[in-house]
């Protein structure tokens, strides 16, 4: 990190100051791995027409919180991670196994999720509030160590893009034809619901659970309007998530605001901006 901090020092910002104010160059850094993280898993979850299921997976993760909470976690972070695995899982073997349409399935989960997860965090009268910080986030929280596990999901994420792309898109395209040739459609779908799961889930506590779906969705949807072809499409779709990113986050500091929410209402600006420019 002291490397980080050092290149940080020479930014012209009024926090980029030397010995000081490392919760906001922490929270830069986590920008600058979160965002490409959500501009790639974007690009998929636009495609696969599964918008609704990252949200799902955004109230599984507050389900798992108070499951944690309740069995007395130092970490209930992680009892959350292992419960959208786990929810992210059984969504895929259900969904194969009936006949009912995705929107239905997610609808079913993500209900269910919830109603669990409120009744749980006010078990035995316990107070809602403690978990109001999950809903807006907080990402001037983050700590180096969770910063480093979000840059390790990252490599992990770009390697299996790089080893499985194609069966990935075919999949999602055509799951059919994809099982024709031999692509393995329910293990392709159920890799990329469980990183799905984990990133949602590990940056829930920073950018907010009633905003995060949005960051699955806005990169690709506004890349979608611009691009000419799939290379352009996952540019468009990184570049517009990281410089939203980094956008909210100078913004979330200079007026206060909450830097997810901000950082949502950039995007909202850069879907508005490609869908006029879209025809030209």
């Amino acid at each position: 990190m002291s490397i980080w901090y050092a290149l940080v020092d020479l930014l012209p910002f009024q926090w980029a100051v030397p010995g000081a104010m490392f919760f906001m160059k922490n929270a830069l850094l986590a920008v600058l791995v979160i965002t490409p993280l959500f501009g790639i898993l974007s690009t998929m979850v636009v495609h696969s027409r599964m918008s609704f299921f990252s949200d799902a997976l955004g109230h599984s993760a507050f389900t798992g919180m108070a499951i944690g909470a309740l069995c007395g976690f130092h970490e209930p972070t992680w009892a959350a991670v292992v419960f959208a695995v786990l929810f992210a899982l059984l969504f895929n073997v259900v969904k194969r196994r009936t006949a009912l349409a995705s929107d239905t399935v997610i609808g079913v989960f993500s209900s269910t999720a919830v109603a669990l997860g409120i009744f749980l965090s006010t078990l035995n009268g316990r107070s809602f509030t403690r978990f109001n910080a999950l809903l807006v986030g907080d990402i001037l929280s983050v700590e180096p160590a969770k910063v480093g596990l979000l840059a390790l999901i990252l490599l992990l994420v770009v390697l299996l893009w790089l080893a499985s792309f194609n069966q990935l898109m075919l999949s999602a395209v055509h799951p059919a034809l994809a099982d024709s040739r031999g692509v393995r459609v329910f293990w392709q779908e159920t890799v990329f619901s469980v990183a799905i799961a984990v990133v949602v889930t590990l940056s829930m506590t920073w950018v907010g659970l009633l905003v995060i779906n949005s960051l699955l969705v806005l990169p690709a949807a506004s890349a979608r309007n611009v691009a000419r072809n799939m290379r352009q499409y996952h540019l468009f779709s990184l570049l517009g998530a990281v410089l939203a990113g980094v956008a909210g986050l100078m913004t979330s500091y200079y007026v206060g605001g909450s830097a997810g929410a901000a950082i949502t209402l950039y995007l909202a600006v850069w879907f508005a901006l490609t869908f006029l420019v879209r025809k030209k």
